[in-house]
């Protein structure tokens, strides 16, 4: 190793495999370190002698990045900096960072698949059918189809906006909701509608949640909201565990509030095994996989590590993926 290498610390544990594929991709005169645990002292060692840190689930607590002895930049593989400790960054002077618009395609694309698993009882049917059981059509909540509902979408960033496309297809209306509403030429261009958000719960077929995890959205779903959509209604998370209140959305689905829910994100992840929203009737969950897709790996991964050999060379980083200066 020469005196220059700089090294990038991915705090994730990751497979060898994922390693080798980071490792070809890797900038000129740098070199990979990956976490193996989840657990903070291992994520202390990991960091200790990093010049560049990479979370993707990993939460990076403040004592975390203090362990960092030459940390320069801290960069998330996603969008989503809930889990990282933005006021520490602040203070110890390190740069935070993340792949703005990277994921948005595969989240996108996902999240119409929760749609449809949810709307036409896939997940229980895999169940059944896995378990020897061949029930046909006789689920305990009827399959509905997507083309033509109405879809409700909260937050209406570079996810939102991509569900809204790819929704065109499929002939629905759709709604969202955001604090500041898009120009009326670009909400033309889209083919939506701007709305409160008790408007968009009281039409929408399917309410699907791309906002990100703030004091302001925070349980933002409840008993009061769940309350508030259709019976028929199902509800899509890929945003943030935190947005939803699970409790609540346990006593939606067992008392038949609304029709179904999908998730990939959770108030705790990993999700413990004994989790009320496990085996839970009308309910679709993924392990917060939404964004993975092998073809879109290098595409996420040049943008990080473009970042990361731009503050090597001591370049600005796009502002767009500023996170913290």
């Amino acid at each position: 190793m020469t005196q220059n290498t700089e090294t990038i610390a991915v705090l994730d544990p990751i497979t060898p495999q994922t390693a080798e594929r980071l490792r070809g991709l890797l900038p000129p005169g740098m070199r990979l370190t990956h976490g193996t645990a989840r657990d903070e002292a291992h994520l202390r060692s990991v960091i200790a002698g990093a010049d560049y840190a990479v979370s993707g689930q990993i939460a990076v607590p403040g004592a975390v990045l203090r362990a960092a002895t030459r940390l320069k930049l801290l960069h998330k593989w996603g969008v989503g900096v809930d889990n990282l400790d933005l006021d520490a960054a602040r203070e110890l002077g390190i740069t935070v960072a993340r792949t703005t618009g990277s994921n948005a395609v595969p989240v996108a694309e996902f999240t119409l698949g929760l749609m449809i698993s949810a709307l036409r009882n896939l997940a229980h049917s895999h169940a059944e059918l896995s378990g020897g059981r061949w029930t046909g059509g006789n689920y305990a909540r009827p399959a509905m189809m997507l083309s033509g509902k109405t879809v409700g979408i909260v937050g209406f960033g570079a996810i939102g906006k991509t569900v809204a496309r790819l929704l065109s297809g499929f002939g629905c209306t759709i709604l969202y909701h955001k604090p500041k509403p898009l120009d009326p030429a670009e909400d033309a261009a889209l083919g939506v509608r701007h709305a409160s958000l008790s408007e968009l719960l009281a039409e929408a077929d399917v309410v699907s949640l791309h906002c990100p995890l703030t004091p302001g959205t925070a349980g933002l779903i409840d008993r009061a909201v769940l309350s508030a959509m259709k019976p028929t209604a199902v509800l899509v998370n890929v945003a943030r565990g935190g947005v939803v209140v699970e409790a609540d959305l346990v006593w939606a689905l067992r008392n038949r509030v609304i029709h179904g829910a999908a998730m990939d994100v959770f108030e705790t992840e990993p999700l413990p095994p004994d989790s009320a929203l496990l085996g839970l009737e009308g309910l679709t969950v993924t392990p917060h996989v939404a964004a993975i897709a092998a073809d879109n790996f290098e595409t996420t991964v040049r943008q990080m590590f473009g970042n990361i050999e731009r503050m090597s060379r001591g370049e600005a980083i796009p502002e767009r993926d500023i996170v913290v200066a």
